[in-house]
C-alpha cells in the first residue's frame, strides 16, 4: 500500500513511506503536501529530477538515513544545509551534487515505479523542460 503520490500531468507514481529511517523527513513531507508543483531535469547529479521546495519554512531536519548516491526510486529530502532546499527523484545512475559539492539526502520514500517509466520521464524533462507534477497523500 502506498502512502505517497507524484503526480507527473495524469499519472500517479505512487510511494512508500521509511518511517523507521527518516521519521523527521517523513513527518516534514506529511506537513508540506500536497504541493503543486514542477518537476525539473538536474543540473548536476546525473539521471534525476527534482522539486525545488525553497517556499516551503522546513523545521530543522537532522541528517537521516542519507545518501550522496541514492538508488533510482529512492526519493529524498535536501533541507538545505548548502543549497536550494529540495526533493530528488533519482530516474537511473545519480551522484548528488550542485555547484556547491556533493550532498546528501535523508531517503524518506522509494517509488513503486518501474526504472523505464523513470527513465521516460526524466528524458521528457531533458527534451520538453518542466513538468507539471503534484505530491500528494495516498488515499
Amino acid at each position: 500500500m502506498s502512502d505517497l503520490e507524484l503526480v507527473v500531468d495524469d499519472e500517479v507514481l505512487s510511494a512508500s513511506f521509511l518511517p523507521d529511517a527518516a521519521p523527521a523527513s517523513v513527518a516534514a513531507v506529511r506537513e508540506f503536501t500536497p504541493l503543486h508543483t514542477e518537476l525539473m531535469h538536474v543540473r548536476w547529479s546525473g539521471h534525476a529530477t527534482w522539486i525545488n521546495i525553497d517556499e516551503i519554512d522546513l523545521p530543522e531536519l537532522p541528517r537521516e538515513n542519507h545518501t550522496v548516491y541514492p538508488s533510482y526510486g529512492d526519493l529524498l529530502l535536501y533541507p538545505g544545509y548548502r543549497n536550494e532546499q529540495e526533493v530528488l527523484v533519482p530516474c537511473g545512475p545519480t551522484c548528488f551534487k550542485s555547484p556547491a559539492g556533493e550532498l546528501a539526502g535523508n531517503h524518506f520514500a522509494t517509488l513503486e515505479t518501474p526504472r523505464e517509466r523513470l527513465v521516460e520521464i526524466e528524458e521528457r524533462t531533458l527534451r520538453e523542460g518542466v513538468l507539471d507534477a503534484t505530491l500528494r497523500l495516498a488515499d
